[in-house]
């Protein structure tokens, strides 16, 4: 599993930013959205300007149902996006939020 290659450079380097992330990332693909969460949150902590960490985090608690939770993270994501200029994520997160 992918996760696993990113869970040794996280156990290697656990203040590495990109390696947490990326676990994150893989965690949501395998749907395990909790750990996915608690890896985003880390990065998110540490720059609560991560628009794609938002995202995946909104994007992991709408799995588990948490809607009221995820609303508010991708409320936030779709602000970030908008102060980035980033059309695409920008689409992506008004989506979401519109199924919500």
């Amino acid at each position: 599993m992918k996760s696993e290659k990113f869970e040794e450079l996280v156990s290697k380097n656990p203040g590495n930013e990109l390696f947490r992330f990326s676990l994150g990332q893989a965690y949501h693909e395998e749907g395990r959205h909790e750990e996915a969460i608690e890896a985003l949150n880390v990065c998110l902590n540490k720059n609560g300007e991560w628009m794609v960490a938002a995202i995946l985090k909104g994007k992991s608690l709408l799995a588990l149902e948490h809607r009221e939770e995820a609303k508010a993270v991708l409320e936030r994501a779709l602000q970030l996006a908008i102060d980035q200029h980033h059309e695409t994520p920008e689409a992506e997160v008004r989506k979401l939020l519109a199924d919500i």
